[in-house]
C-alpha cells in the first residue's frame, strides 16, 4: 500500500484550490530551474532510471521514448504534445489532474520540453472536457503571469510556450498520430508508421506525444530522485499509478496506489468492496474497455501492473477498472462495448471499418441467442482477422473484449443459444 508521503497527486480530489499559490504550497514549481541546470540529457537519464512507463495505455518506457528525439535542433523545431483526449470508457484519471492538479502537468511540460529541446508544447484536450479546458487555461495564464512559462521560463534560461487545443470528441484522436493529424487541422485518422513522430511528427517536425499522467509525474520524480520512484512497485513496473474504479462497487473512485497492488485489496480498501461482497463478483475489466475481461477466479490473486496483467492475457491499459457483479448480463455488456468501437472506427482500414460492424452485429445476435454455436468460432476467427491488421490499435481494442468473453464465458453464450432454440421448439 502506498504511504501518504509517497503520493504524487496530493490534491487529486480537489480538497484545496488548483491555483498556483496553493500548488506551490504543495511543492509544485520548487527548484524547477535547478532541476534543469544539469542539462537535457540528465533529465532524460533520470526518467529512464526511474523506470517510468507511459500511463496512457501502452506502457512504453518514457525515458526511452524521449531519447528517440534528435539531440540537436537543426532546420526543424521540436515539439512536445500532451494527449489529454481521455476517451477510453472506464477512465477518468487525466480529467481529475486537469481539474485539480494542472500545475503538475504544466511544470512537467516545461521539464519534458527542455529535455527534448522543444520550445513549444501543445495540450490536446478532449472536446467534452469544457470545464477542464477552462481550468487548464487559467492555470497556464497564471504560469505565464508568474514568469514560469514564456521567455526564460521559471528563470531557467529556456524559452517555452504552452498551448491548449480543444478536440472535437473523436475517440480515435487518442491515438498519437491521429491526434497530430487533428492538431494540424485535418480529419483525425492514424498515420502509417514509420516515419515515427520522433522523426516526422507535428508539422513534419520531431515530436513526442505523452499522456497527461506521464508528464505530470515527472517533476516529482526529478525532485525526489529516480531511486525513490524506482523503489515503489515491482521491477519493470515501478512507481505509483492512478486507478479509476467504477461499476458494481460501493464507492467508485479515483485513487493513487503503488503499482503491483493486488486487485482485491485495491477494490476492498478504496472502493468499499464489490456490491454484495467479493463472492458476488462476476468479472473485472482491468484497464479500460479495450482490455479483455478477467473472471473472478483470476481476479482473486491478480496484481495490478503491466506485466502481471499481460501474463494473464489482458492488460493494465489506462487502469480504468470496471467491476461487474453477478447481476451483469456479460454478453450484453461486451456487445455494448462492441457498438462503441464500431461507432468510433475512423474507417480508414478495411479490417476495422468492416470488421467492427460485423462483430457488433454478431454480438447483437448472440445477446438474443439468435445464432448457432459454431458461429461463436466464426466470430472469434473474425476478431483474429481484425487484430493486428490495422494501422492503429483500435482494431485490437475492438477484438480483445470479444476474445475475452469467448475465452472465459463461452458457456453463457451457448446456454443463451440453447435457451432460444428450446423456446422456439416449445412454441
Amino acid at each position: 500500500m502506498l504511504a501518504d508521503q509517497d503520493r504524487i497527486f496530493t490534491n487529486i480530489y480537489g480538497w484545496s484550490s488548483a491555483s498556483l499559490a496553493e500548488a506551490k504550497k504543495r511543492g509544485d514549481w520548487a527548484r524547477t530551474a535547478g532541476l534543469m541546470k544539469k542539462g537535457p540529457d540528465a533529465v532524460i537519464e533520470a526518467v529512464k532510471a526511474s523506470g517510468l512507463r507511459g500511463r496512457g495505455g501502452a506502457g512504453f518506457p518514457t525515458g526511452l521514448k524521449w531519447s528517440f528525439m534528435p539531440k540537436e535542433v537543426k532546420d526543424r523545431p521540436h515539439y512536445l504534445v500532451v494527449n489529454a483526449d481521455e476517451s477510453e470508457p472506464g477512465t477518468c484519471k487525466d480529467r481529475d489532474i486537469l481539474r485539480h492538479e494542472p500545475h503538475k502537468l504544466i511544470e512537467g511540460c516545461l521539464l519534458a520540453g527542455f529535455a527534448m529541446r522543444s520550445n513549444a508544447g501543445y495540450i490536446y484536450i478532449r472536446g467534452e472536457f469544457v470545464n477542464e479546458a477552462i481550468a487548464l487555461q487559467k492555470a497556464i495564464d497564471e504560469a505565464y503571469a508568474d514568469g514560469l512559462l514564456g521567455k526564460n521560463a521559471a528563470k531557467s534560461g529556456w524559452d517555452f510556450d504552452l498551448y491548449v487545443h480543444r478536440g472535437a470528441g473523436a475517440y480515435i484522436c487518442g491515438e498519437e498520430t491521429a491526434l497530430l493529424e487533428s492538431l494540424e487541422g485535418r480529419k483525425g485518422q492514424p498515420r502509417l508508421k514509420p516515419p515515427f513522430p520522433a522523426g516526422v511528427g507535428l508539422y513534419g517536425c520531431p515530436t513526442t506525444v505523452n499522456n497527461v499522467e506521464t508528464i505530470a509525474v515527472v517533476p516529482t520524480i526529478l525532485r525526489r530522485g529516480a531511486d525513490w520512484f524506482a523503489g515503489l512497485g515491482r521491477e519493470g513496473n515501478t512507481g505509483s499509478k492512478l486507478f479509476c474504479i467504477s461499476g458494481h462497487v460501493n464507492n467508485p473512485c479515483n485513487v493513487e496506489e503503488e503499482m503491483g497492488i493486488p486487485l482485491r485489496e485495491l477494490i476492498e480498501k478504496h472502493a468499499g468492496g464489490v456490491r454484495g461482497g467479493w463472492d458476488n463478483l462476476l468479472a473485472v475489466i482491468p484497464g479500460g474497455s479495450s482490455t479483455p475481461l478477467m473472471p473472478k477466479h483470476i481476479c482473486d490473486d491478480m496484481l495490478m501492473d503491466f506485466d502481471s496483467l499481460k501474463n494473464a492475457g489482458t492488460g493494465l491499459g489506462t487502469a480504468g477498472i470496471i467491476v461487474m457483479d453477478k447481476s451483469t448480463d456479460i454478453v450484453q455488456a461486451i456487445a455494448r462495448i462492441s457498438y462503441f468501437y464500431k461507432h468510433e472506427s475512423c474507417g480508414q482500414c478495411t479490417p476495422c471499418r468492416e470488421g467492427t460492424g460485423w462483430m457488433y452485429r454478431m454480438m447483437d445476435r448472440l445477446v438474443r441467442g439468435d445464432a448457432e454455436t459454431d458461429e461463436i468460432d466464426v466470430l472469434h476467427d473474425v476478431t483474429k482477422q481484425v487484430e493486428g491488421h490495422t494501422i492503429c490499435a483500435l482494431g485490437d481494442a475492438a477484438a480483445w473484449p470479444i476474445q475475452g468473453l469467448i475465452k472465459h464465458f463461452r458457456p453463457e453464450i451457448e446456454e443463451r443459444i440453447a435457451a432460444r432454440k428450446a423456446a422456439a421448439v416449445a412454441e
